[in-house]
């Protein structure tokens, strides 16, 4: 059985995890029999976002405490996250990624990442565990390692040419499907960076979900 960390960044598209791509990856992983553990970091949110009317509100949240409604509570500090202890990493998207995670919203391709984040990426990068990374996830992943490696991802068309200003290669990418990086293991797919419906955008989680125990299942094997 393939041990999954699964990494939240709240709880809402516009300023947390997309509920959507989060809820859909842990299905997925459950049909595929992975053992998932839940984590999120416990530090404020960087805004809050009224998601009826789309406008800031004026409160503060916790980026551990909202990403536990998702998990049901089962869900630990993203400081005890350790790459040893598991076979492969997921990360849903949502707007939490580029501005709880990182700064990716604000600083685009001169991002930096949140510490732990970055310690727990490198990890998995250095043992060449297979990574999943959905919607702007993927770009988030580049701006962590792009001082030291170059990988092939996509968060769709990519038109505004972000991916390539950190050094690293779009594939473009439908929202049904996924995109493979064989070389560095790690796969992605587009999700909500396309305005697809919600069919589409399951099909291209579970097939990089797939991917993902795949390869996290051999590499258990030749262990």
């Amino acid at each position: 059985m393939a041990k999954v960390a699964v990494i939240l960044s709240g709880c809402g598209y516009l300023d947390g995890a997309e509920i959507r791509e989060s809820v859909i990856s842990l299905l997925a992983l459950d049909r595929e029999g992975a053992e998932v553990t839940i984590f999120a970091p416990d530090i404020p949110q960087k805004d809050v976002v009224n998601h009826l009317s789309g406008e800031p509100m004026n409160e503060s949240r916790n980026v551990l405490l909202e990403a536990a409604r998702i998990a049901r509570g089962q869900i630990s500090d993203l400081s005890d996250a350790k790459a040893d202890d598991f076979d492969a990493l997921i990360i849903p998207g949502g707007f939490g990624v580029a501005k709880n995670l990182s700064n990716l919203a604000e600083k685009g391709g001169d991002a930096t990442i949140l510490p732990e984040f970055k310690r727990l990426i490198s990890a998995f990068i250095e043992q060449k565990k297979p990574i999943g990374a959905i919607c702007i996830s993927p770009a988030v992943l580049v701006a962590a390692i792009k001082d030291d490696l170059k990988i092939k991802v996509t968060i769709g068309s990519d038109a505004d040419g972000l991916i390539a200003s950190m050094g690293s290669e779009n594939e473009n990418c439908k929202a049904e499907e996924s995109c493979y990086d064989e070389e560095n293991n790690i796969a992605s797919c587009p999700a909500y960076m396309l305005d697809a419906p919600i069919g589409k955008i399951a099909d291209g989680i579970e097939k990089l979900v797939k991917q993902v125990v795949h390869k996290a299942t051999e590499g258990k094997k030749a262990a």
